[in-house]
């Protein structure tokens, strides 16, 4: 939607393979925009509503990712897109809310197209499906060399099944294909390519001056009130 010429809403995606610092920069730059006033929800995929998170549980936390065919991994992720963007992406954008996500559908293509091998053009389709519309204003690729990111992502598990396991239990040429993929996209879409092995505070501060000069060709909403928080269903049945 646009207003007098300004689209409504901003929405930023980050994108990036195992141990990049998606997660905390994402966080990083929710703090500074909020500082800034803004009304931000802070999300990621799959999660971000309680049939995300729940398909993220299952995925994830019961350990049945790497058992998962993956065409079923990209229909469940797909599943819990439809769904984050029906109940919160695309009701914040429209209220004139900014949206920072940790992954969003380039994840799908890079993971299970380049991953595991799936076609690519058919992924693109159920992307466009699933999303109806809603595409990042502004995609953040933090790149890093996959040997790097693994290493990073493994030492910093602790008994995190998300880094210990799922993704990161793939062959080191399944993350090199990732990667490849990532920079394909952000080549083709012009996203904003960042070192990922450069200080945090440098690279935030590399990050905000990407996403800053967005805010004139947006109507962006000032912020009321803490943004309701994400479901958080570990340990339940």
């Amino acid at each position: 939607m646009t207003i007098d010429g300004r689209r409504r809403g901003l929405f930023i995606a980050f994108e990036g393979p195992e141990g990049s610092g998606k997660s905390t920069q994402a966080q990083v730059l929710t703090d500074r925009l909020q500082q800034a006033g803004l009304d931000v929800l802070l999300t990621r995929e799959p999660g971000g509503t309680e049939l995300g998170e729940r398909l993220r549980n299952l995925m994830f936390r019961e350990r049945s990712l790497p058992e998962l065919d993956p065409r079923v991994q990209a229909l469940l992720m797909l599943a819990a897109r439809a769904q984050h963007v029906s109940e919160r992406l695309r009701p914040w954008l429209n209220e004139g809310g900014v949206v920072v996500c940790d992954r969003f559908a380039a994840s799908t293509l890079a993971y299970q197209g380049a991953g595991f091998g799936l076609d690519v053009a058919e992924l693109e389709s159920m992307n466009a499906f699933a999303t109806a519309g809603v595409v990042p204003d502004v995609t953040v690729l933090l790149d890093l060399d996959v040997q790097i990111g693994l290493m990073r992502s493994l030492s910093q598990r602790g008994t995190d099944w998300e880094k210990a396991g799922g993704m990161n239990a793939q062959k080191l040429e399944f993350h090199a294909r990732v990667r490849r993929s990532y920079l394909e996209q952000a080549e083709a879409h012009g996203w904003a390519v960042l070192d990922a092995t450069q200080s945090p505070e440098d690279l935030s501060l590399e990050i905000w001056r990407r996403v800053e000069h967005e805010f004139e060709a947006h109507t962006l909403r000032a912020a009321e009130a803490v943004q309701p928080p994400l479901p958080d269903l570990a340990g339940r049945s």
